[in-house]
């Protein structure tokens, strides 16, 4: 290891709570001046992951996102305010985590995470800390992690629930070890579509930034080989072993998963699309278009009722994508029908389905009512 940084003046002031613990002391904080740790996501995960790694005095902190800063991401993403709507989260992030805490290094890199970059990027840094929110990144993340053996602090969240662990140490377990194969496509839904509490990644983050700190200290039992869970609504956490698996294909003792792969194809969502292609599309416009014209459509809304309460096209039918083939009996199979739900993904399913049930004229309203809100009726509210 190279010589430690030394502490300024201003700096014992800063971290003197972090000083008068044993475990930290003088040497543990410049371990995290001198430490390099690399933020995937500036978002409900990355925010506290952020604001609390600048602020325990990580020196360098890098951050990868290529997204911009939505009204909907406030109610979790505390790393970003009213003022920086419509700007880039990278901005936003690099203004707070200076604000907080000038004595840090920020490094920004406004992209995706792609089997291209991702060793490049990665490279650099001690540690990496999953903050996203979809099994491409997730599995391209923990791969990038194994080869470039460094350790992967995964986390994620839904709904009410969270998860933690210490993934691709040498001694433990790999991401591809708990979860070999991913879900198939549609199977589990965004936060977006399914919701998550706003406090949530504020409780996952702080875990992950804890360990994080540990592992850059050397102090206590990490998540290596364990899964934590927690349960907001029962306040529960537990958790569960992982073992390495000889045969994981990337970790295990004969790997044959050497390079950065097609995340996308691994995850199924190429073939996702291209169904999805073979599918009639219908834009808003054209829909509004054939209201007024008064065409005879069957108008079918598969988002859930909580959502229908929020907006919903008054022409259409409530049937939730979970319910739909119970209702199949009760419509035409001749009629014109258009099927919705938030943002398209979920309807193009359930269109899909439609069709492989026989039924004949289907389209998919493309982007769903957040396109039509935004193009037809921009005084709907939307979410």
């Amino acid at each position: 290891m190279s010589e430690l940084p030394d502490l300024s003046s201003a700096e014992f002031v800063r971290y003197s709570r972090h000083l008068l613990l044993p475990e930290v002391g003088i040497e543990g904080q410049q371990k995290l001046k001198q430490a390099r740790v690399l933020l995937i996501g500036a978002g409900g995960l990355g925010s506290p992951l952020a604001l609390y790694l600048a602020a325990a005095g990580v020196g360098h902190i890098g951050i990868v996102d290529s997204d911009v800063v939505d009204m909907s991401n406030l109610q979790r993403q505390i790393l970003h305010s009213t003022s920086m709507i419509g700007h880039s989260k990278l901005v936003s992030a690099r203004e707070r985590i200076e604000g907080l805490n000038p004595f840090i290094q920020v490094e920004t890199y406004e992209t995706w995470l792609t089997s291209e970059n991702a060793l490049e990027i990665m490279s650099p840094y001690d540690i990496v800390i999953d903050g996203t929110d979809n099994f491409q990144t997730r599995y391209l993340t923990n791969d990038a992690c194994v080869l470039l053996g460094k350790p992967n602090i995964y986390g994620s969240i839904f709904r009410f629930e969270g998860q933690a662990s210490v993934f691709a140490t040498p001694q433990g377990p790999c991401y591809r070890c708990l979860y070999p194969n991913p879900p198939p496509p549609g199977l589990m839904p965004s936060c977006a579509e399914g919701g998550v509490l706003g406090i949530l990644p504020g409780i996952i983050g702080t875990i992950q930034a804890t360990e994080a700190i540990k592992l850059i200290l050397g102090q206590g039992r990490f998540l290596i080989g364990r899964l934590l869970l927690f349960d907001a609504l029962q306040m529960h956490f537990h958790e569960m072993q992982i073992q390495k698996n000889p045969q994981c294909p990337i970790c295990g003792s004969h790997p044959t998963i050497t390079h950065l792969v097609d995340y996308d194809m691994f995850c199924g969502n190429s073939t996702t699309n291209s169904r999805k292609g073979d599918l009639e599309q219908i834009t808003p416009s054209q829909l509004a278009h054939e209201l007024l014209q008064e065409h005879a459509l069957t108008l079918i809304d598969v988002r859930e009722p909580h959502e229908w309460q929020i907006c919903h096209l008054q022409e259409a039918r409530l049937l939730p994508g979970g319910t739909l083939a119970k209702h199949f009996y009760e419509l035409d199979r001749t009629a014109d029908i258009v099927v919705y739900c938030r943002s398209g993904a979920r309807s193009a399913k359930a269109a899909q389905t439609l069709k492989d049930a026989g039924f004949q004229r289907v389209r998919n309203l493309e982007g769903g009512i957040l396109r039509w809100a935004q193009e037809v009726d921009p005084l709907m509210p939307t979410y």
